[in-house]
């Protein structure tokens, strides 16, 4: 009886490791959180803009019904994210080159940060809301930076990307998407 109660933490040890080994079996991306924002409206937003911008009134904020119109792409970032470095540039060719509007979200930055961030890598956004608390990030369901949805020409959100994105996810996912829901 004693051998067998030797194997009861074997068993336990067999079971969770099958249990966590499922998703990667399936082929599943841990990665991939489901939003409920998915198909909904987006969440009332209403933040000020970004002083010091390039052709900025001082009241270039952010708001729900300024995403409304067209497709767009709205991007989290901040000025201390290493990621967020890291896809600038393809957010910019994205702007540039396929002329779709990006606006931006600076999630608990300092303006003055972010401010000369993009003086130093370019601004390829449309609109910037600051985000200094970080509550637009809540009620977006963030995650972390960077963090990139896509919002139809009614204010919906139809996807999110979690992470920076690579040209890989431009070409295959995010133009793709852009391109059925009607630019």
């Amino acid at each position: 009886m004693k051998r067998l109660l030797f194997l009861v933490p074997l068993v336990v040890c067999a079971a969770l490791v099958g249990w966590l080994a499922v998703p990667l079996i399936k082929g599943t991306d841990p990665s991939a959180l489901p939003s409920a924002l998915i198909d909904q409206d987006a969440p009332l937003t209403d933040l000020p803009g970004l002083d010091n911008r390039p052709g900025s009134t001082g009241n270039d904020g952010l708001t729900t019904e300024s995403m409304k119109g067209g497709v767009t792409l709205l991007n989290f970032f901040a000025s201390w994210c290493i990621p967020c470095l890291a896809e600038h540039p393809i957010l910019t060719a994205l702007a540039e080159q396929h002329a779709i509007p990006i606006n931006a979200i600076a999630y608990k930055d300092k303006p003055a940060d972010t401010a000369d961030w993009l003086g130093r890598h370019g601004d390829p956004f449309a609109q910037i809301g600051v985000d200094s608390d970080g509550d637009a990030g809540l009620d977006w369901g963030l995650t972390g930076v960077p963090e990139t949805f896509i919002v139809d020409a009614e204010g919906r959100v139809r996807y999110r990307h979690i992470g920076p994105l690579t040209p890989n996810d431009v070409t295959e996912v995010i133009l793709p998407i852009i391109e059925e829901i009607g630019q």
